[in-house]
């Protein structure tokens, strides 16, 4: 196992949490299929990833197991510029995620129950190593991979803050992961301390019964900047006592939605960075996501955009 890498100097955003390797039938469904296409799968590592081709410095920090599948997950996000702060276990597996598409929609099955990442504990990021960070960002899938995973959450939100970095968080509910219960009460709590919180306005109504931005915003009051992500219409932010800014989304023809969370996150994260005003950062969520949502993959193009 080795330690996180280390460097000179901090990079500007810092995304903790599980990448999977993405396993995907190319010719028929999962149960016929011959051939199939080997890609990334984590909530974390797109947003990275995203923030990283709009040109800032950001790591992925995670555990990864010691096998081919953590070399491909590392070398696929280097190659997009991420930087990696990562541990590599010999004895817990890379996770793997097997997706099954559909023409309405994907289904997904999961194998990451013990997995390299599921290990983290608290502590795998000090106050001391985010020292100079700007933002540390997690999403609720994190903590429901484990125990110590929820844990390390809870550790990771104070480290943070007491490095002087943003807390950002998208509630990213997985029914497969947790009970309903646990992840009404474990991300409700984290969405309402975090500095910048992101959830869809469907998955806050299945998991704490608020059916629109307004009553999200009710549930959660302590949340710095809350943002609303409401699918084809669009997302709307509420900072402090300030009036909420709403920015309608663009009309796009969807080749595949999974992912476009994952992308709005990064490009609001990326203006934010930039100092832009909230509408502009906004705009700039949903561009990012439209870029997602016009390709059949979670990961934004290699090449920088115009």
């Amino acid at each position: 196992m080795s330690s996180p890498i280390s460097s000179t100097s901090a990079p500007e955003i810092v995304c903790i949490g599980e990448t999977m390797a993405l396993i995907t039938p190319t010719d028929a469904p999962l149960a016929d299929a011959a051939q199939a296409s080997i890609g990334l799968a984590g909530a974390e590592s797109n947003v990275a990833a995203g923030v990283a081709s709009s040109g800032h410095r950001v790591a992925w920090a995670s555990r990864l197991g010691a096998d081919p599948l953590g070399d491909r997950v590392a070398f696929e996000l280097e190659r997009r510029g991420v930087e990696l702060w990562v541990e590599r276990d010999d004895a817990a597996p890379t996770g793997v995620m097997f997706k099954d598409p559909g023409a309405e929609s994907s289904s997904v099955y999961y194998y990451r129950r013990g997995s390299a990442a599921s290990r983290m504990e608290p502590g795998f990021l000090t106050a001391r190593r985010l020292d100079g960070v700007r933002i540390v960002h997690t999403t609720g899938i994190t903590p429901a991979l484990s125990t110590s995973c929820r844990e390390t959450v809870d550790q990771l939100f104070s480290d943070a803050r007491n490095a002087g970095a943003l807390v950002s968080f998208d509630v990213n509910d997985r029914r497969p992961l947790w009970s309903r219960e646990d992840a009404a009460e474990t991300l409700a709590r984290l969405a309402d301390t975090a500095d910048i919180s992101f959830v869809g306005r469907d998955e806050a109504e299945r998991i704490w019964g608020t059916a629109t931005p307004a009553e999200i915003r009710t549930f959660l009051p302590n949340c710095a900047l809350l943002v609303v992500k409401d699918g084809d219409v669009g997302a709307t932010a509420f900072h402090g006592d300030d009036e909420p800014i709403f920015v309608p989304a663009p009309v796009v023809d969807v080749v595949e939605p999974v992912g476009a969370g994952d992308a709005f996150a990064s490009g609001f994260l990326a203006a934010t960075l930039d100092g832009a005003d909230l509408a502009a950062r906004l705009s700039a969520g949903h561009a990012a996501a439209e870029r997602v949502l016009t390709i059949a993959a979670d990961l934004p193009p290699l090449v920088p955009l115009a």
